[in-house]
């Protein structure tokens, strides 16, 4: 009966975010383990998703499940954070040894204080512990992959669509290539890097140059390639390993190495078409106004919480606030539990004044001022609907929604979750078909739910811990010559 160690510790880090993310971050989020873990995500579209699937076809197998953990992006996790996830799956991995195999799901974009590369570190730490026992693991699309993982993991894979659709399938070919190790059979890995760090607005994989990159690197596989794939890399995760990466697992060394480096051949062929530019808040808002009728999203990746925004910086707020358009327009959202808390004091149905946006730091703007009502509190649970994620449970704390005037609702939260999926705004009693500006602190993967309900889907450029501008960062471990 095969014995297998399963642990998880998904977090993409933002090297600017103004703000560390706590260990409080992993555990209101995802701090499972044990028989729990597989049973809470039964039939969604995540990794241990993935694995209850792979666990149902396969009655005969064994799976401990040691600590799980994830957070929305943000700033480098704490070392206590960090390493207190760590020496408990460490000392977990010790405890039940021997196993017949180890699958660990990961990011590839960790940063932790004084940890630039902590994936590289937690992979490093297990084969430590495991010795030569196979060892696979799953990542992100967005991972900034060093070179040397490939010589520490007997397989791994990597999500294939973005916005991420795949992460159960995404696990379901690291744990596959796991059995293949396991039963004998040796796989050779390759990444090959580009020295290049990219934005990635152009890399959807529904169209565009990534999706090009994506289909010829599905093209390379076959009995002897068992994995080609592209990584994008992520923009703001300041480490020596940053940007894109083409990775392959194959039957012989010299075939992964020849699927990696014309994966990395793909993308650099095409790198003129994933620069971009964008409007100012302002012009971009005159351009929302100007579109066809309907619903009209006006979105601003700059402080994007899955690019590691802090969903604080009061730019495109201000700019609806001063230009007062007068259509029915949401603002999703802001991370302010004290706002949250004065409109639970104040009562639904009263009026206050608030301050808001520019509570984490001033770097960005300064708070804007409104008089508004309290139209709705929440208990922030709610169950996600869309693709990404299918069935996840997502807690924001307690929430509110405040209104301004007759147009104008702005959703505040106790906690920092993303607003990419449809349950989001029915918690709130937003109706989008009566909606005519969304308003949305998001980027690529607000379209999985939200491409097909929009007339138009607008991005500006605001101050903001992922604002476009590379080369004004205080980069330590990236090469300016990368961020041209």
């Amino acid at each position: 009966m095969p014995n297998i160690a399963v642990a998880r510790l998904w977090f993409e880090g933002n090297s600017f975010s103004p703000t560390p993310t706590e260990a409080d971050a992993l555990r209101s989020r995802e701090w499972v383990c044990g028989p729990e873990a597989v049973a809470r995500y039964a039939g969604t579209g995540t990794e241990l998703g993935g694995l209850g699937r792979f666990l149902e076809a396969r009655p005969g197998w064994r799976a401990t499940v040691l600590r799980c953990a994830s957070a929305q992006p943000g700033g480098p996790l704490t070392r206590a954070a960090f390493e207190g996830w760590l020496d408990e799956v460490l000392a977990g991995l010790r405890a039940g040894a021997p196993w017949d195999g180890v699958y660990l799901s990961l990011h590839g974009a960790c940063v932790a204080q004084d940890e630039p590369a902590a994936d590289l570190h937690i992979i490093r730490q297990a084969r430590g512990v495991i010795g030569a026992t196979p060892l696979t693991a799953s990542f992100d699309f967005h991972g900034n992959m060093a070179p040397e993982l490939a010589t520490l993991l007997d397989g791994a894979s990597v999500y294939r669509t973005y916005p991420h659709l795949d992460m159960d399938a995404t696990a379901l070919r690291a744990l596959a290539l796991l059995e293949r190790r396991m039963a004998g059979e040796r796989l050779y890995g390759a990444i090959a890097k580009l020295p290049r760090v990219l934005h990635s607005f152009h890399m959807r994989s529904g169209a565009g140059p990534m999706a090009e990159v994506w289909a010829e690197a599905a093209a390379l596989e076959d009995d002897a390639v068992l994995e080609a794939a592209p990584f994008g890399g992520f923009s703001w995760g300041d480490t020596p390993f940053a940007g894109p990466s083409g990775m392959a697992w194959a039957t012989t060394a010299e075939a992964a190495t020849r699927a990696a480096q014309a994966v990395i051949g793909a993308i650099e062929s095409r790198l003129p078409r994933f620069a971009i530019t964008l409007p100012g808040p302002r012009e971009a808002l005159a351009t929302a106004l100007a579109a066809p009728a309907g619903l009209v999203a006006l979105l601003d990746p700059a402080d994007n919480p899955l690019s590691g925004g802090v969903a604080d910086s009061p730019g495109l707020l201000r700019a609806l606030v001063e230009a007062a358009p007068g259509v029915p327009t949401v603002f999703a959202f802001l991370h302010d539990p004290e706002s949250v808390a004065k409109a639970q004091a104040a009562g639904q149905g009263a009026a206050a004044g608030f301050s808001l946006g520019g509570r984490t730091t001033a770097d960005f703007g300064q708070p804007v001022a409104v008089t508004a009502t309290v139209e709705r509190l929440t208990d922030g649970l709610f169950t996600n609907e869309g693709p990404m994620e299918r069935g996840a449970p997502v807690d924001l704390g307690a929430t509110a929604v405040l209104r301004v005037g007759d147009w104008l609702r702005i959703i505040v939260t106790s906690r920092k979750e993303a607003a990419v999926d449809p349950a989001f705004f029915a918690l709130h009693g937003i109706d989008l078909t009566a909606t005519r500006l969304l308003a949305n602190k998001a980027k690529n993967h607000f379209r999985a739910a939200f491409a097909g309900r929009c007339a138009a889907i607008v991005e500006c450029d605001c101050p903001g811990p992922a604002a476009l501008d590379l080369a004004a960062l205080p980069f330590r471990h990236v090469p300016a010559a990368w961020r041209g």
